[in-house]
């Protein structure tokens, strides 16, 4: 089989709607929040990450990682002051949808374990690179000094991030336990795994 093949039959219909569903539900639920000014830029407290982990959480890494970042960097797109970053949303929210979607198919825990250890893993992956990604902005881009850098994202940038985490963690978790049973009746489960 080539690659061309390979690339055809993972991309089937039925997963390019299921990454086009999850990436517009990405997209709605982060408008659902409220921006936070700082120094480094704006932040937000928002419920997208709930659906950027509930598609790794349900349709494995790749599908889960692709509806994840395609609609948050859609969303980072809507927004001026967002947008020049888009593509490293794209990475980050892809990661942590991809983080997540792998622990949940290698994991050997039960269900219920296994659901939760994949969304911290996946908000842990995601806190980690928006962080860093926050650190080397405010160096690089708007030229503050490492210590300012590091002591503005940890005080303002990570604590929103890891609210943002810990809902995001609940949320999929109790979504993925009353969604799931459907999607395995559908047919739907059990072929994105």
């Amino acid at each position: 089989m080539n690659q061309s093949t390979s690339i055809k039959q993972f991309f089937t219909v039925r997963r390019l709607v299921l990454v086009g569903l999850m990436a517009a539900l990405v997209f709605v639920f982060t408008f659902i929040g409220f921006d936070i000014p700082s120094p480094l830029g704006k932040t937000k407290l928002h419920l997208g990450n709930v659906m950027c982990l509930l598609s790794g959480l349900l349709f494995g890494p790749l599908t889960g990682g692709l509806a994840a970042g395609i609609g948050s960097a859609i969303y980072d797109l809507m927004d001026p002051a967002w947008a020049p970053e888009f593509w490293i949303t794209f990475i980050n929210k892809f990661c942590m949808a991809f983080a997540a979607g792998l622990i949940m198919r290698a994991a050997f825990w039960k269900d219920g374990v296994r659901v939760w250890l994949a969304g911290v893993g996946g908000s842990v992956t995601y806190c980690v690179l928006y962080c860093l990604k926050n650190i080397l902005s405010g160096h690089i881009v708007n030229g503050f000094t490492w210590d300012v850098a590091i002591i503005e994202t940890l005080t303002v940038k990570l604590p929103v991030t890891f609210v943002n985490g810990i809902i995001a963690v609940i949320a999929a978790g109790i979504l993925w336990a009353a969604i799931r049973p459907a999607l395995k009746k559908a047919g739907l489960f059990s072929q994105m795994l």
